[in-house]
C-alpha cells in the first residue's frame, strides 16, 4: 500500500533563486534555473548533506552539532508574502530579502504543509518538506536595509506564513513556471499530538 498519497494540489514556481557560497547575508540572487543534486540546489550556501545545528534545533543538539541537512531549501507562498508586506504596509516582499530558493503560487497555507509530505516536478525532482520555517532577525535585516524602521515588524507579521524547509529526495531541475504537484503522507493525524505540544 503507498504511503505517499497523490493530490490534486499543485503550486507553479514563480520564482528561483540561490545564496550565494560566501557573504554573510541570507540575499539571494535570481535565477531561472536550478540544478538540484542530493546535497541539494548545485553552489547554493545551504546546499550538502549535513550541516551544523542551528538555534531551531537546541532541544535535541547542542548548536554546531554536525545533522542531517533537512534545510537545503527555503520555500514560500507568493500569497502568504503578500499578506505579510500588507501587514507591515509594504508593496511587497523581495524573493532576495527572505533568502528564499523557491517562490510558489497556488497552494492555500501552503506553510502548514504535513511535514514529510513531497513536492514533485516535472522531470520527477522531488523535494521532501521538513517543517514551517520560523520568521527570524537574517531577514528582518535585509528588509530594514530596504525600508529603514520596517524590518523589525517581520517576525512577528510573518508567524506561520514564513514557507517551509526541505530536502532533495530524487534530484532534478526546477525551472520559473515549473508545477509542483503535492503527495501527502497517508496517514491520520497523531491522536497526542495537542497534548505533546502542551507537554
Amino acid at each position: 500500500m503507498p504511503a505517499l498519497k497523490p493530490t490534486p494540489f499543485k503550486a507553479t514556481v514563480r520564482w528561483l533563486g540561490q545564496v550565494p557560497p560566501e557573504g554573510k547575508g541570507i540575499r539571494s540572487t535570481s535565477v531561472q534555473g536550478l540544478e538540484i543534486g542530493f546535497e541539494g540546489p548545485v553552489g547554493e550556501r545551504h546546499s550538502g548533506l549535513n550541516r551544523p545545528s542551528c538555534s531551531r534545533v537546541t532541544g535535541q543538539h547542542p548548536k554546531g552539532t554536525e545533522i542531517r541537512n533537512t534545510r537545503q531549501l527555503s520555500l514560500a507562498s507568493a500569497e502568504e508574502m503578500a499578506e505579510v508586506a500588507a501587514t507591515m504596509g509594504l508593496t511587497e516582499i523581495e524573493p532576495e530579502w527572505l533568502g528564499a530558493t523557491v517562490i510558489v503560487e497556488g497552494i492555500g497555507d501552503f506553510s502548514h504543509l504535513p511535514p514529510s509530505s513531497r513536492l514533485q516536478g516535472p522531470d520527477g525532482l522531488t523535494l521532501i518538506v521538513d517543517m514551517e520555517n520560523r520568521p527570524c532577525h537574517l531577514v528582518s535585516r535585509e528588509i530594514e536595509q530596504e525600508h529603514e524602521g520596517i524590518g523589525g515588524q517581520f517576525r512577528r507579521a510573518a508567524a506561520g506564513k514564513r514557507g517551509i524547509t526541505a530536502s532533495v529526495e530524487r534530484p532534478g531541475r526546477l525551472s520559473v513556471g515549473d508545477e509542483l504537484v503535492l503527495h501527502i503522507p497517508d496517514q491520520p493525524v497523531w491522536a497526542h499530538l495537542d497534548a505533546a505540544r502542551k507537554g
